[in-house]
């Protein structure tokens, strides 16, 4: 459990990111970073004179005394709990008040989010989680101690997270036209890794898999690191991850980056297309996974509208901003409540098409 304090100073905090973005971030990064940070500015200074500042709403439900926590639902040191404490030390320092990041891990996710979901409506307990923990397991387990759509409150989407199709470099394409001539060329013969059933990389490449004919088997990992510690070791040569895992396999020219999923490249990789971009299109590549966070069902509507608005000014702040992109996913700084509610209801569905379409069952 990691204690932020609203007064707290950003030296030390996540060294290994900041270096990373010491190290990776570009001339080409920082000009458009600082474009987008103009218009974020003008957002956060908006967004505070139509309110009267966090404290006013928030105050209400006993912030002044008591602290607000941040529930991730997996364990210490991966991706959700970067994002949880970089946002966690924007709101503290937001709202002068200690902000808690309590990391509950277990059963893909579903303890920590049921955590949230027992809690009292009174927007000090929040859940920051992934596309898996509120919308996927909905599809993927028979049983579940609650439903993500209807037991917990949108309140932001605080980025997307989009993952990359790599390959080993010894793998005769540069291009994802080349790569599926290569797969279709291989049918039956090819494997790809995941980090498990039922995840998007899972799903993505079941669908490139049928769009070859390929016929490649899905290799299921219990994480990426597992994942790509195969794919160096010679043992499968494709695979779809995080930027976070795989960038720094890339950079060293191990593994060769060909297409990302959503709708625009990822500033971490300016240069390697959307699957789309590439000539490519389908539902389960156009979709982007995200982090957001949520509040339990019956959060007032003051107090939703708040959590929102705090968030979009957390991610809008420079360094916000520029940690984020260094974890490679795409900060989003003017989500709303309504705005990742109606996301949320219509990308379920296509979620549960594509989980289908590939043969999960739920267990």
């Amino acid at each position: 459990m990691a204690v932020i304090s609203g007064t707290a100073s950003n030296s030390g905090f996540n060294g290994q990111l900041n270096d990373r973005l010491n190290d990776r971030l570009n001339n080409r990064l920082n000009n458009r970073l600082n474009n987008r940070l103009n218009r974020r500015q003008a957002l956060a200074l908006a967004a505070g004179a139509v309110a009267a500042g966090p404290a006013s709403v928030l105050a209400q439900a006993g912030f002044a005394t008591r602290p607000v926590r941040i529930v991730v639902p997996f364990a210490a040191g991966g991706a959700t709990d970067v994002i949880a404490r970089i946002l966690g030390e924007r709101m503290a320092q937001q709202l002068g008040q200690t902000v808690v990041v309590d990391n509950k891990p277990g059963a893909a996710g579903l303890i920590g989010g049921e955590m949230v979901v027992r809690s009292a409506p009174d927007g000090l307990t929040l859940l920051l989680g992934t596309t898996s923990t509120m919308l996927t397991n909905k599809y993927l387990y028979k049983k579940t101690a609650y439903d993500p759509l209807t037991d917990l409150t949108p309140l932001s989407r605080v980025c997307m997270a989009p993952i990359a199709l790599v390959v080993t470099a010894d793998v005769p394409a540069s291009n994802l036209r080349e790569f599926m001539a290569w797969a279709q060329a291989n049918a039956g013969k090819l494997s790809y890794g995941s980090y498990g059933i039922g995840s998007h990389g899972h799903l993505a490449c079941a669908v490139l898999s049928d769009m070859a004919g390929a016929g490649m088997a899905h290799a299921a990992y219990r994480g990426e690191a597992l994942m790509v510690q195969d794919m160096l070791g010679g043992r499968i040569p494709i695979g779809m991850g995080s930027l976070l895992t795989l960038k720094p396999h890339i950079d060293a020219g191990k593994l060769r980056a060909l297409a990302v999923t959503g709708t625009r490249r990822v500033p971490l990789l300016p240069e390697v297309p959307t699957f789309a971009e590439a000539g490519y299109r389908h539902e389960a590549m156009e979709l982007s996974g995200w982090l957001a966070i949520a509040g339990p069902r019956g959060l007032p509507a003051d107090l939703t509208r708040q959590w929102g608005e705090i968030s979009n000014r957390a991610v809008a702040s420079r360094e916000g901003t520029a940690r984020i992109i260094a974890a490679g996913f795409v900060p989003v700084d003017d989500d709303s409540p309504q705005r990742f509610g109606k996301a949320w209801a219509q990308e379920a569905p296509v979620w549960g098409r594509l989980l289908q379409s590939a043969g999960v069952q739920p267990g």
